[in-house]
Parts: structure tokens; sequence; C-alpha cells
């Protein structure tokens, strides 16, 4: 899995409060979280909850039943989730979808250019309001979907990330 380490801000923002996050299926990553974990929750909260393992078999922290779900916490807030099949998008993206797919679905989504010289993927950002999809893709498909704070997932694209 892989980690944000740096900070993108001071104070982590209250979840939108257009959708709920009930209405989405069970393998939906949406803009306020998926299933009952929401962007903002705390380490200790989600543990207390048993949503989150208290000691993490990997270098990070997994959520139960949730395999293809990898959380990214700054300050014990839940900021960013990597995410791979079967969860998807309400839009149905998801790791493998063509880029073409991905520009239909989200025609407002800001193309970033990864920089020259690196092995990093380019992306397409979809923001609302606080939130984001990032898509990181190879000019043909998406490789990586992350969701959450659209700060941490410029600041993610910006400075890479690392492995553990």
């Amino acid at each position: 899995m892989v980690a944000l380490v740096a900070s993108a801000s001071g104070s982590t923002p209250a979840p939108p409060t257009s959708g709920n996050a009930g209405s989405f299926g069970p393998d939906v990553v949406h803009l306020s979280g998926v299933r009952n974990i929401e962007f903002g929750d705390t380490e200790t909260e989600l543990t207390r909850r048993g949503v989150l393992e208290p000691e993490p078999a990997s270098c990070t922290p997994n959520l139960n039943g949730l395999a293809t779900v990898g959380p990214v916490f700054d300050h014990d807030r839940l900021v960013l989730m990597w995410v791979s099949p079967p969860m998807h998008t309400p839009e149905g993206v998801t790791v493998g979808t063509p880029v073409n797919t991905v520009h239909a679905r989200y025609p407002a989504a800001t193309e970033l250019a990864a920089p020259q010289g690196t092995y990093r993927f380019d992306g397409l950002l979809a923001q609302e309001g606080d939130r984001a999809f990032l898509f990181l893709h190879d000019g043909r498909v998406v490789r990586k979907t992350i969701a959450g704070y659209a700060d941490y997932a410029h600041k993610l694209f910006d400075e890479g990330f690392g492995l553990c």
C-alpha cells in the first residue's frame, strides 16, 4: 500500500451535505467515503467501531472487509482512499477503465501531466467542492484510483507518494 506522508492543510473540512452514503452500493467509493466510512473520520473512531484493524498486518492500516481500499490518514483523520476493483466511483470508473470513458463520465476533469523524466502516471482530477477523484493513467486506461480531499489529491499528484 502507499501512504501520503505530508499534510496538505491544518484542518479537515466537514463532509459534503449532498449525497447519502447509504444510497450507494457496497462497492462504490463516493466523495463522502465508502459504506459507513467517511473522509474526516479518525483512526481512533474507526478502530473503536471495528472498521479499522488496530494493528495493521502491512505498512498501512487496513479497513476490515474492504481489502481493495487503502486508507490514508493525516493527523489521525482519513483524507484519501486508494481503491481497486471491484470498488468503483458512482459513475462506474475504476482501475482498468479506458481514459476516454473517464473523460465522458467526468467532462470537467482537469488533466494533470506527470513531470517529464519520471515514472509517474498522468492524471485526471474530477473535483467537486473540497473533494475529488484522482485517476492516474497511462494514456490508455486508469492505473490507480484515489478519492478524498482535493487538497490531498493535488499534493499526492504534485509530490508523488512513497511505498512502505
